[in-house]
């Protein structure tokens, strides 16, 4: 594969074509069904689809198929099945190459000039939601299938599978594997496009997520609300219950969490890859949430930040009902309160074994014989990486010398990708590139999200590296 010519004809792909169709992307309001109840009537999970299937028909890709796949009363998902270059290539092995189309919500507060639904090119970032997060994606892994048949290069069967309901946390997609499973063949190598960057000098890769199992928690004390100044000192509080059944759960002290069924052992080689990280990028941690002046982050050791945040479990209230707001708060004993939960597991702990175990520490003796009960209990597992084969390392090597001009690094993430969790048990031997471009300032899930340009298609030219890698492997 001429290299240079790959990088060449990434940058050109990008400024001619990418840009103008990802721009367009952005004006469809897209947003993922857990916010959006009518998002079958509005269309506009189709009209994504539709948006990026016809940009990559108009590629001409030879021989490559594309389908729209609708299981019943679930989100459609769109497969680009290329098939490899060569005569003698075998086609059930297969690169598996996603992304999602699906957005989240617009948010108010966006600068001004800026808006979820107008493209914007700005000081070399492309504003507007899902202009990031995920909508490069598809762009990306065709840009880089086109420029290795173009320059000499060699990939195996590529199958581009897309989603839209990522930000809902991927419900149907468990489904579609099953669906697509002898679609989708022998799967060896699988690129996640949806993963971020600590930052713009060098290509990083995730190597674990964490999984996120969600709780919503009643407490009910009484039918009705009742006068404060008559029930109170002889109802107990709904809150004061939910209170202390958290504190089974979470040492509010210090944000431990004290299940041991929520706990896991922390890999040797992930300790060291958070350290290198942190040496790599003095501040990766500290410098990547904006602090409010006086506020103390919960460690001064960054290395055991990263630790909390990618492996070891936390609690977050992320949600209440039964509580008014200010201006309606009358002195009022409520009948109930109810928490929403959102507990950070491990990459390597069982989402089931972890609700069960959260259920039993809430409902359990509940302090005066209050009413306990779940109206919301799910959750994901997380992903732990394999690692490394030669092959592939030997591809980071060369992308990071030719166009990052930076050794390649790897870290954990905090959050999720649900999907990856699913293909780890369905392809167990396969290797991962989960990488992306949501890097400093991109401003996922709130005002303001960018994608840095110049740095995807340093992006697109990596996976052109590792695809053409793996068929020569």
């Amino acid at each position: 594969m001429d290299r240079s010519a790959v990088r060449t004809a990434v940058e050109q792909a990008w400024q001619d074509s990418v840009l103008p169709s990802l721009s367009e992307l952005v004006r469809i309001p897209a947003v993922s069904p857990a916010y959006d109840a009518g998002w079958v009537e509005a269309g506009q999970l189709d009209a994504a689809i539709e948006h990026v299937r016809d940009w990559i028909t108009a590629r001409g890709i030879p021989g490559a198929k594309l389908d729209v796949v609708r299981l019943p009363e679930r989100t459609p998902v769109l497969l680009v099945d290329v098939p490899a270059t060569g005569a003698d290539a075998d086609e059930q092995d297969t690169v598996l190459l996603y992304g999602h189309l699906d957005k989240q919500p617009p948010v108010g507060g966006w600068s001004e000039g800026l808006d979820p639904w107008t493209p914007v090119v700005r000081d070399g970032r492309l504003y507007g939601r899902g202009s990031v997060d995920d909508g490069y994606a598809p762009y990306a892994a065709i840009t880089a299938i086109e420029s290795i048949r173009a320059h000499g290069g060699a990939h195996a069967r590529c199958v581009l599978l897309l989603e839209t309901g990522e930000e809902s946390g991927s419900p149907d997609m468990s489904a579609y594997l099953d669906h697509l499973a002898d679609r989708l063949g022998a799967v060896s190598l699988v690129v996640c496009l949806d993963s971020g960057a600590a930052d713009y000098e060098r290509l990083w890769l995730t190597t674990s997520l964490r999984g996120d199992v969600r709780v919503g928690v009643q407490v009910r004390v009484l039918d009705g609300g009742q006068h404060s100044g008559t029930a109170s000192g002889i109802v107990p509080s709904s809150f004061r219950i939910v209170r202390s059944l958290l504190d089974r759960i979470e040492d509010s002290a210090t944000g431990e969490v004290l299940l041991p069924e929520l706990n896991a052992e922390i890999p040797a080689n992930r300790v060291e890859q958070a350290r290198a990280a942190v040496a790599a990028v003095p501040g990766l941690i500290r410098d990547s949430i904006p602090a409010r002046e006086g506020m103390r982050w919960v460690s001064e050791d960054e290395v055991e930040l990263a630790l909390n945040n990618t492996w070891r479990p936390t609690v977050s209230v992320i949600g209440a009902e039964g509580l008014p707001p200010l201006p309606d708060a009358g002195n009022v004993l409520r009948p109930s309160t109810t928490l929403a939960l959102s507990v950070r597991t491990p990459p390597t702990t069982d989402p089931e074994v972890a609700l069960a175990a959260l259920r039993e520490a809430l409902s359990a003796d509940v302090p005066y014989g209050a009413e306990v009960t779940f109206p919301l209990s799910d959750g994901a597992a997380g992903w732990n990486a394999p690692d490394t084969e030669p092959w592939l390392a030997s591809a980071l090597d060369a992308v990071s010398e030719d166009v990052f001009g930076q050794r390649w690094a790897t870290m954990g993430l905090g959050g999720s990708i649900p999907l990856m969790g699913l293909l780890q048990g369905a392809y167990p031997d396969a290797q991962f590139v989960v990488t992306g471009a949501l890097g400093p300032g991109s401003n996922a899930h709130v005002p303001d999200e960018s994608l840095h340009l110049a740095f995807a298609a340093k992006i697109t030219t990596a996976i052109a590296y590792a695809l053409d890698a793996h068929a020569r492997r």
